[in-house]
């Protein structure tokens, strides 16, 4: 297809509007912004814009917002957008139309694809700036997800051909930036199932025999240049996509991924040259640049040695020796296919990588400089090295070095941290509490590497390591105040509380503990070191089971302790006091300490809160609530104003403040933990409900803005319609906006709609069945909305089985408070369950198939003859119950079987008469299947007592007989066992869903026996049964005589049973009430 010229005068045009888009005078600036904000709607935009991103002479700004904007028209303008369930997405910028419906996105013409395909890759190859050509790669990327290879063939030729002039050193720059090119399209594929890796494979087939020469001559004694140590990154980097998940394949003459095993697989030789890169790359030595030898100028600040090449070089190089050695280096947790290649791994590649990375990890004891990230990969290794024998044999002789020379020191506190500590301390508590940093803080991989040594090297490890502690413990005492070493101390008291959970579980070390805590932690909660201080309070929480053997002064003690920290001087102080004050709580005889200063210990957490965002402050608090439940009631309305309070503060901190977000989510779980400790006394709930309707209704009404509180919100919602007797014109506010949030943007917080929906039908019938509430379309009746939730649900393609089945219990709310008040959306109810039904009639898992007969039973209890006339005119009431009685037998909730047991009796209330025939003949079968269930229901909930009262609670294994695995013996553990079990399937091709979220999640995740109620719980079955079959008896004698002369002997075993025991309970509490 032939290219269509650029357009000079056009380009020119756009040059000056990118320029405009820089100036400080908005109004030249504002409407250059404008135009190009409609760019992806002009033909030829894309070839404009790489011209203009292609011209060196042009200002680098302007080039620079060139290559950003023709990466965002790439990635939005491409193909269509669609979700994972391939159901097309709205435009990023979230465009409307008039309706409301989300603007369909512009996509480029065939013309300006073949155009920026054709040039982009050249205009990479050439360009010299970082930011520039690093826009541009990932402009490659969004184009190469949806067109390499089938339509962008050329790609891979072109960037072979460039990396192929490695040798010319004038080709550097070229070489470097195919080399970013192709990690780009490799990384594409990086996490693709087995049979989606063909292309994957083809650039390995055909790059690979290319990169590994140069990766060897890169990475060789006499290549000391940057631009080498940029290439050998980039090979790294290509590596690591292409072997991190699997071991690469051949492929098979379709281009498809082959199933026979990777060259790799049938001889690990093939590996070894590459495995010897990485080894010489992670020795290689980096001097001072004081010492003028190569590579030269080395930086000095921390900064920028991170950034250097050579040091991220080495990073890669640990990376993917450590995760090589995860994935493929533990023979018993390896797929069947690559246990050969394990075993290889185990025994021949993983001791040969020790060398160097125990030779990277002396660099720091040695007085060299490592980076943190080398150091922290290097660490993982060695803890994957502790649990393979043929590795550990190799470190025995090297634990004293690596736990007390390198694990120690990387653990101890450094003089930026102290800084932190003393002059920024809300930094120095995000830093202590990031959830990221066990992905790059050596501290955090050395504590790792410590728990592993003493937990499977216990006999080796653990006497010498307590012993190390212990005496610096003993030298911290008995040295005089001005020469203590403060960080040493705190060190130690960090490595004896990462060692808790072992410690504690042996008898041998529990009983030492109280002394460890008396003299060394004790002393610190009054130390003039803040940061000792801050650990004392952080022993507590590790070592709060410890047990005490005085009359209760030291717990006493402790407890005062503490409360004195919760106003300590030093921010972090406060913080690690009131997470530690959760702990104490729940040891016994503590309450007596903390309840009569329980009104003053809540206004230090609000103190604290309201100074930082801590989520582990407010979790304190919740277990303080959760704790002192009955306690709090007093206090409830004055905890609830100030945790709205707080949460409306902590969401006006902005959406880059991911702590304050964290401790905004955690205000409201706090709040109904309130909520849930005050339910029997719903009446305080009138005092919460200024603070907190407005709060729910502002989550629920701003289009999405708060979505990830929306969870919280509903649970809070939850509360305030079940428990108060009456609902409050200011909480049925709350109604549209569910239904307009889930229209809008919450279609998947269906799960959590159904019960507050449920309580506002449950409550008050007759006010949801005459509200409405005026929209731009026409009054919508709140009825009519819940019709509508169920309709949207259960038609759209992106809805869960799950969601479907929540929303269809919304057909029973109505059916169940509403009755006789609803007869018209009798036929719109069938349409959709009848529909559905068909749909499953033949599915493997019953549970909504289980619903749907819960909604039909239903239908019955509320007017059979009306629904029997609604299923005469479908042609379907003799399948309808023929499934539903084949249905029984797998039917194990007891709202199924409730609702079976009333729906298929509601039947025999009508005269036979008027019966279909296909159901008067099958009435024998009926009351079988009716009787026989009422008895298995009755017979399931005696069970289910008794078992309830034999449960007891297991007694907890004593390890004081196991000190870890023999030298010998490769470390097994069962949850890692399953773990990569079921990482193992995912590789074979399964589903990523079921990895994350285990087998049958979609089955079990909303039973909806736990949360649903109606009038019908006040209905017992099988008095219900015992009525309608009398009342029958009695209407129409002659005909249930027949009727009873069909029935098996066992079921009219089974009715007399039933009829004596209802007479029996009714003897026993007084006159009869008739049934429902």
């Amino acid at each position: 297809m032939a290219e269509v010229p650029v357009d000079m005068t056009q380009v020119e045009a756009l040059h000056i509007a990118l320029q405009q888009s820089f100036s400080p005078d908005s109004s030249v600036r504002d409407p250059a912004e404008a135009n190009i904000k409609q760019l992806k709607f002009v033909p030829g935009a894309t070839q404009m814009l790489l011209a203009i991103t292609a011209e060196k002479q042009v200002q680098y700004e302007v080039r620079q917002a060139a290559s950003i904007q023709l990466k965002n028209i790439c990635r939005e303008c491409w193909v269509e957008r669609l979700s994972y369930l391939g159901i097309p997405l709205p435009s990023y910028d979230g465009a409307t139309n008039p309706d409301g419906t989300p603007v369909k996105p512009t996509l480029l013409s065939e013309e300006d694809k073949v155009a920026v395909r054709g040039k982009l890759i050249e205009c990479l190859l050439s360009e010299p700036d970082k930011s520039i050509r690093d826009l541009m790669a990932e402009t490659v990327h969004c184009i190469a997800i949806h067109d390499f290879p089938d339509q962008w063939p050329e790609l891979l030729p072109c960037l072979l051909q460039a990396i192929q002039l490695n040798a010319d050193p004038t080709q550097a720059l070229r070489v470097h930036n195919a080399l970013l090119a192709m990690r780009k399209v490799c990384k594409r594929y990086e996490y693709k199932s087995r049979e989606q890796r063909g292309p994957l494979n083809q650039i390995v087939m055909q790059s690979f025999p290319l990169l590994l020469p140069l990766a060897q001559r890169l990475s060789g004694p006499n290549e000391h240049s940057l631009e080498a140590a940029m290439m050998l990154k980039q090979i790294l980097k290509i590596f690591w996509s292409s072997t991190q998940f699997y071991l690469p394949s051949g492929n098979n003459t379709d281009g498809t991924a082959s199933s026979t095993p990777s060259p790799a697989l049938a001889n690990p030789n093939a590996l070894e040259p590459w495995f010897e890169v990485l080894k010489v790359v992670l020795t290689k030595p980096l001097p001072e640049a004081s010492t003028g030898l190569e590579p030269k100028d080395q930086p000095t600040t921390k900064e920028e040695r991170n950034s250097w090449p050579w040091w991220k070089v080495k990073k890669w190089a640990g990376q993917i020796m450590t995760r090589l050695f995860s994935r493929y280096g533990i023979p018993n947790y390896a797929e069947d296919e690559v246990k050969e290649f394990a075993k290889y791994f185990s025994q021949n590649i993983a001791p040969s990588f020790l060398g160097p990375v125990c030779e990277t990890l002396n660099l720091r004891p040695s007085g060299q400089f490592c980076t943190d990230r080398v150091v922290h990969l290097c660490l993982n290794f060695v803890d994957l090295a502790v649990e393979l024998a043929p590795t550990y044999k190799l470190l025995k002789p090297h634990m004293d070095f690596l736990l007390y020379k390198v694990c120690f020191p990387a653990m101890c506190l450094t003089e930026e941290d102290i800084d932190e500590f003393e002059n920024d301390p809300h930094e120095f508590v995000h830093k202590q509490n990031s959830p990221l940093a066990d992905f790059y803080d050596p501290r955090m991989s050395a504590i790792t590497l410590v728990t592993s040594a003493v937990r499977y090297r216990g006999q080796d490890t653990m006497q010498p390591l307590l012993g190390f502690l212990t005496e610096i413990l003993q030298r911290y005492n008995a040295t005089e105040e001005a020469n203590r070493n403060h960080t040493e101390k705190d060190c130690a008291l960090l490595m004896f509380g990462s060692l808790s959970e072992i410690l504690l579980s042996k008898k041998k070390y529990a009983a030492e503990l109280e002394g460890l805590m008396v003299t060394s932690v004790f002393p610190d909660f009054n130390s003039p070191v803040g940061y000792l201080r801050c650990r004392a309070c952080w022993m507590v929480q590790r070592f709060s089971e410890a047990p005490w053997t005085d009359d209760g002064t030291h717990l006493r003690n402790l407890i005062q302790l503490v409360l004195q920290r919760l106003s300590d001087p030093a921010l972090p102080v406060q913080i690690e006091a009131s997470k530690a004050l959760r702990f104490l709580i729940e040891v016994e005889g503590a309450d007596v300490t903390l309840l009569p200063v329980l009104p003053q210990i809540l206004n230090e957490y609000f103190r604290i809160m309201n100074e930082i965002g801590n989520d582990e402050v407010v979790a304190a608090l919740q277990v303080i609530i959760d704790t002192f439940g009955e306690h709090i009631e007093p206090h409830a309305i004055a905890l609830v104003t100030q945790l709205s309070g707080a949460f409306k503060n902590y969401v006006d901190a902005g959406e880059d403040d991911d702590d304050s977000a964290m401790a905004a989510a955690q205000c409201l779980e706090c709040i109904n933990t309130v909520l849930k400790g005050t339910c029997e006394h719903p009446e305080l709930y009138k005092g919460m409900e200024p603070h907190l309707i407005p709060l729910v209704l502002q989550i629920l009404g701003n289009d999405g803005e708060y979505l990830e509180y929306v969870e919280f919100a509903l649970d809070t919602l939850t509360f305030l319609t079940y428990f108060p007797l009456q609902l409050s014109p200011q909480i049925w506010e709350a109604f549209p906006l569910l239904y307009w949030a889930f229209d809008a943007w919450a279609f998947d917080y269906m799960i959590l709609m159904a019960p507050p929906l449920n309580n506002f039908i449950f409550k008050d019938p007759r006010h949801f069945l005459t509200a409405a509430v005026d929209t731009p379309e026409g009054s919508v009746k709140y009825v009519d909305m819940i019709f509508s939730i169920v309709s949207k649900t259960v038609h759209e393609d992106r809805s869960s089985e799950s969601e479907q089945r929540k929303a269809l219990s919304l057909y029973m709310s109505v059916l169940h408070n509403c009755t006789g008040q609803v007869d018209n959306y009798l036929p719109v109810i069938n349409d959709i369950v009848l529909a559905k039904l068909g749909q499953q009639v033949n599915a493997e898992i019953p549970s909504t198939r289980h619903v749907l007969f819960q909604v039909l039973g239903s239908l019955m209890y509320y007017n059979a003859e009306m629904q029997l006339a609604e299923l005469g005119k479908r042609g379907v009431t003799e399948q309808v119950f023929a499934q539903w009685i084949k249905e029984i037998a797998s039917m194990d909730g007891w709202l199924s079987q409730k609702m079976t047991v009333l729906g298929l009796s509601s039947v025999l209330r009508l005269p036979t008469s008027v019966l279909p025939h296909c159901v008067a003949t099958m009435i024998p079968n009926i009351i079988t299947a009716t009787v026989t269930l009422t008895a298995k229901m009755k017979s399931d909930a005696k069970r289910g007592q008794k078992d309830d009262d034999a449960a007891i609670e297991p007694e907890a294994a004593d390890e004081d007989d196991w000190d870890g695995f023999n030298e010998d013996e490769d470390v097994t553990n069962p949850n890692d066992e399953a773990y990569m079990s079921a990482l193992n399937k995912l590789t074979a091709g399964g589903d990523v869903t079921q990895f994350l979220m285990g087998d049958g999640w979609d089955d079990d995740f909303d039973d909806l026996e736990d949360d649903f109620h109606s009038p019908i719980d006040n209905v017992d079955e099988l008095h219900f049964v015992n009525d309608v079959l009398k009342e029958a008896y009695q209407r129409e004698p002659e005909v249930y005589q027949q009727v009873q002369g069909a029935l098996p002997a066992e079921t009219v075993a089974a009715c007399q049973q039933l009829f004596a025991a209802v007479d029996a309970q009714r003897s026993q509490a007084g006159p009869a009430t008739p049934a429902s």
